[in-house]
């Protein structure tokens, strides 16, 4: 079964910057691709940010360009999600998922695995 954490999340400042993990402790995000996506209140889930399994290659929403940066370490099991220039609008709980493909996209779908969620609050 697969157990991914979602770490790191909690309250900051418009143009504050929070760093999320997401660890992977059954290792199923081997050879597969993860993502972030995040879910404001009262709105559905939307993509963030993925990346592929090797070799860095990453996509994001457009509402996010510039200022998150997705990355993974491996050998550490564990995905990361730098955010930067916080807007309150980027308020909302904030998952990781693990992919069934080795490429990284934005359906949902392709995310069968996934963590319970941060809750990252942006203040004006």
């Amino acid at each position: 079964q697969v157990q991914l954490r979602e770490s790191g999340g909690g309250l900051v400042q418009a143009g504050g910057s929070l760093r999320l993990s997401c660890a992977d402790s059954k290792r199923t995000s081997r050879n597969n691709a993860m993502a972030w996506f995040r879910q404001a209140p009262g709105k559905e889930r939307q993509f963030v940010g993925a990346i592929r399994w090797r070799g860095g290659d990453t996509i994001y929403d457009d509402s996010v360009k510039g200022r998150f940066t997705v990355s993974r370490d491996n050998t550490k099991n564990t995905m990361y999600l730098q955010m930067n220039n916080l807007k309150p609008e980027d308020t909302a709980v904030y998952y990781c998922a693990t992919s069934r493909f080795s490429t990284e996209t934005k359906r949902q779908s392709d995310y069968p695995y996934w963590g319970q969620g941060t809750q990252v609050t942006v203040s004006s």
